[in-house]
């Protein structure tokens, strides 16, 4: 498997250029061949890096080619990247044209090869695109530079026990070949001097196109065009942002709805496209190595997670909706609702106004309706299903390590730490940071950006996250004074409104303020959102972080706080903190002395709670599928309508690609922070609203095609990159399914009825055969009109007093208006059930996640086993070779090598 003997003809060269060395031949022509100078290492590509084989290609002449080829003119060359600018000379044109020419020169000195396409051989007359393969020797030398694993030999371990159950599953399985396009091998670091070793059956077919993209991209990012204002500037992005290139992209590799008609693609965007991207394929498995394959890790990594996400939310929905489905049976024998209802007991009770302008004293069955539905969520099985999912969470989380473990061992990233693209300088430190200091490991200088630098961008930084955050709670202070202000109005319309009258034991005063709030609410937080997303990118990158993955970090935390306070605000407020501060008739709070404190239904908060959640959720839920899905098929429809002037030219497949929509380097960050979102809403209130795993679910099952689709066919493939997990995500993850364990525990506690209810049955309830009854009347208390400052309300007939929610003592008591010993006693029950609550769910949290191990048992030896024979084949490899090297020796000497070579191998099985 000698390829070395194949390329007598190559060179192998060596050299440190300067930035602003020309080329000894031209910048590039229709067929460009590779240059014979290397950029320079210290703003650029490292020295390492600029060690190719360069060879000498001859002209090629050009053929007519189908409009789907993905190869240059020859029909040999793959096209590995696509470049395309609009020649403007109206704007800045020769500033343009200079940048492209020495960055185009810099990359055929770096091995790179070109071919462009005259902008008359465009569909719209304007574009040139420029088209980018990497030969053997550049693919050779990044493959090692970027520490790439390459298949050695076929996986001879046994593959893992087939699951008995597994002919159950037949319906959602799908075909072998498109799950497992390629066979396993043992893998190895690549390396130049160690070929032969590899398993290279073609050299066209060894290096996959995600991999080719990935270090064409490499290239690209760091490849200098030129000084300006004193900086040396290089990479790709910065010309993208600049208009010197108008985009960047790898090709797809053939259309998504047919075959391609060249044999040389592997029309795996096709099989993508009908065996994932279709809605009607839902109920089917992922095809995820095919996924990894095409787009690479760090894609493949979400697939895998949103997968396994929407499979265990299947069994939080069913035990939800069963909870549901238990209130729904008990709703019709539920005590309270029954006494609001009955016209002796509800119809006789008269309730304080709840303004003190315009607001009318009322009959407690007006509630009827809105206690009923309450009932559906405010029920003993709440308590079960809040204790469930915090099991549940906990239990996603360790399954989910174990997957991912599973797939690390899969797909060869169980020694991978971080990709290490992502942990080198990004272009822009490189550029923005004029100091350079040496570093302690590599003894090389390197930019730095000093302390005090840091400190004034972070200070900045945070005072701009603080400001936005504190508009979120303006804004919530705003909603909840339309709260307090609107009440009136609506109690008033409903009142005066006759045609309004059929549907008011539906449609109450509190219902309408709390609807019509929690929309109004949705519209500000999808407002706020879209404008702190520019802001968060901008303060981002103000700071200058030093590194792809600390960028990441940085921008996924203040996204992530922002959109935490801005989506959960409004929940909270109205689960932890409405209702609970309102005084008592004629001792009212008001919030800025104007403004009335809020109060409960009769029947408890959790139904506005409810409502809350469900409006937000749903909403965004929607919201979001219309922005992924309808808003780039429309923006992809209209500028290929506009680009079309001759429908009978040739529409390459680069022209194709380029009237899509860029994925982005943060489009991934998108998608996690929507889930992350979502996962809080099923996690933090669920205790409110169980059937939202069942939302969740069926918003993941279209999400999963949703996502997949977009991708697939809206969107330019986007540049492969590893990555072994999800991240930073994973630790958010664990703080919100702590968190949540908390807000649930209060939210049975504090804003549902049960405890109250709880109390009054164990220690309250005077009748024994239905020891619930009297509670409505217990838990409200009596006010004496008479003692209001001012009598806010119309009298709806002869009495005195009228009544109101709290545990408070009569008019006629020593201890007037004083809590009563019962709410001291509800006070207790509630904070010795939120101990005992997290204590339960804690010790089983943490028990469960002891008893589950992170790694698979069988994974961990199959890694041993892997690393075992991989150490064995290498070892095998030099001892062979050096047997070669050593044949004109002495045999003393070639004695002694070999065995220090041998006892080397054994040594390392050994530690292994």
């Amino acid at each position: 498997m000698n390829r070395l003997a194949k390329r007598g003809s190559e060179t192998l060269i060596e050299m440190v250029a300067t930035d602003g060395e020309e080329s000894n031949g031209p910048l590039y022509e229709t067929n460009s061949t590779a240059g014979s100078e290397l950029p320079g290492s210290s703003e650029g590509l490292s020295s390492t890096e600029t060690t190719l084989l360069i060879s000498d290609h001859q002209g090629f002449d050009k053929r007519q080619q189908s409009k789907d080829s993905i190869f240059f003119c020859d029909g040999t060359r793959r096209i590995d990247y696509v470049l395309s600018y609009v020649d403007d000379p109206k704007q800045d044109g020769d500033k343009k044209a200079e940048r492209r020419k020495e960055f185009e020169n810099n990359l055929l000195k770096s091995g790179l090869e070109l071919e462009t396409e005259d902008k008359k051989d465009s569909e719209d007359g304007r574009t040139y695109f420029i088209k980018i393969h990497a030969p053997w020797e550049v693919l050779t030398t990044y493959a090692e530079v970027l520490n790439i694993k390459m298949p050695i030999r076929e996986n001879d371990i046994p593959a893992a026990m087939e699951n008995p159950f597994e002919c159950m599953f037949g319906l959602f399985r799908l075909p072998k070949e498109v799950m497992n396009p390629e066979p396993d091998y043992f893998t190895a670091p690549f390396s130049k001097q160690r070929q032969e070793l590899f398993f290279i059956e073609d050299e066209n077919t060894f290096f996959s196109p995600s991999v080719r993209n990935r270090i064409v991209y490499y290239i690209l990012s760091r490849c200098p065009y030129g000084t300006e204002e004193g900086k040396k500037k290089f990479g790709i992005k910065r010309l993208l942002s600049n208009g010197t290139y108008t985009a960047a992209y790898p090709l797809h590799d053939c259309q998504y709805w047919k075959k391609s008609k060249d044999q040389n693609c592997g029309n795996e965007r096709y099989t993508l496209y009908t065996q994932w991207a279709r809605f009607l394929r839902f109920y089917k498995e992922q095809p995820l190595d095919l996924i990894r394959r095409y787009y690479g890790e760090r894609i493949g990594i979400y697939f895998a997670w949103l997968g396994f996400y929407t499979e265990m939310l299947f069994f939080a929905a069913v035990v939800g909706l069963i909870c549901f489905i238990y209130g729904l049976i008990t709703m019709t024998g539920n005590m309270s609702s029954i006494e609001i209802c009955d016209e002796f007991i509800g119809g006789e009770i008269i309730m304080c106004p709840l303004c003190d302008k315009n607001c009318e004293y009322w009959k407690l069955n007006s509630t009827c309706e809105a206690s009923r539905y309450s009932h559906l969520f405010d029920n003993v099985a709440t308590l079960f299903f809040a204790i469930f999912m915090g099991i549940w969470v906990t239990l996603f989380l360790e399954l989910w390590k174990r997957r991912q473990a599973r797939l690390e061992y899969e797909w060869d990233l169980v020694d991978f730490e971080e990709e290490q693209q992502q942990l080198q300088l990004r272009p822009e430190y490189e550029a923005k940071c004029t100091q350079k200091k040496k570093n302690p490991v590599t003894q090389e200088l390197e930019p730095y950006l000093p302390l005090t630098s840091q400190a004034l961008r972070f200070c900045f930084s945070g005072a701009t996250v603080l400001f936005w955050i504190s508009l979120i709670i303006a804004s919530m202070i705003a909603v909840i004074v339309y709260r307090l202000s609107v009440y009136a109005a609506f109690a008033s319309l409903m009142e005066d409104t006759e045609t309004l009258q059929p549907i008011s034991s539906l449609l109450t005063p509190q219902l309408a303020t709390s609807v019509t709030a929690s929309c109004l609410n949705f519209v500000i937080i999808m407002i706020l959102n879209f404008l702190y997303e520019k802001i968060a990118v901008w303060i981002t990158d103000m700071e200058i972080p030093r590194t792809h993955l600390e960028y990441e970090n940085r921008l996924t935390m203040k996204m992530f706080l922002f959109q935490f306070v801005n989506y959960y605000s409004s929940c909270f407020y109205v689960a932890f903190f409405k209702g609970k501060f309102v005084g008592y008739p004629g001792a009212y709070t008001y919030m800025f002395n104007k403004w009335r404190n809020e109060e409960c239904d009769p029947a408890g908060c959790l139904i506005e709670l409810t409502t809350q959640l469900t409006i937000i959720m749903a909403g965004k839920q929607i919201w979001g599928n219309i922005q992924e899905a309808i808003l780039p098929w429309v923006w992809n429809w209209w500028r290929r309508r506009r680009a079309r002037t001759n429908s009978e030219k040739l529409y390459s497949r680069w022209e194709q690609d380029h009237a899509l929509q860029c994925f982005g380097a943060l489009g991934l960050f998108y998608e996690y922070l929507e889930m992350v979102i979502q996962f809080g809403f099923i996690t933090l209130f669920v205790a409110s609203f169980p059937l939202a795993p069942l939302l969740a679910l069926m918003n993941n099952i279209l999400e999963i095609r949703v996502d997949s689709w977009k991708l697939t066919t809206q969107y330019r493939r986007p540049v492969a990159a590893k990555a072994h997990s999800i991240g930073v995500w994973q630790e958010i993850l664990n703080g919100m399914a702590v968190l949540s364990v908390v807000t649930n525990a209060f939210i049975v506690a504090f804003t549902s009825d049960m405890i109250p209810r709880l109390v009054y049955y164990y220690a309250y309830s005077t009748d024994q055969n239905s020891p619930m009854s009297g509670y409505i009347n217990n838990s409200l208390s009596v006010f004496l009109i008479s003692d209001f400052p001012k009598e806010p309300g119309a009298s709806l007939g002869a009495f005195t007093t009228c009544r109101y929610r709290d545990y408070r003592y009569p008019p006629d008591h020593e201890k007037k208006y004083l809590h009563t010993m019962q709410f001291w006693h509800i006070l207790a029950a509630k904070m010795a059930f939120i101990i005992i609550m997290e204590h339960i769910v804690f010790i089983v949290k943490f028990f469960v996640a002891w008893m589950i191990p992170d790694v698979p048992a069988e994974v961990r030896a199959r890694i041993k086993r892997e690393k075992f024979l991989t150490i064995q084949i290498l070892h095998e490899y030099e001892l062979n070779k050096l047997k070669e090297n050593l044949c004109n020796r002495t045999d003393y000497q070639v004695e002694k090598e070999v065995i220090a070579t041998e006892g080397k191998r054994e040594l390392a099985q050994v530690m292994g």
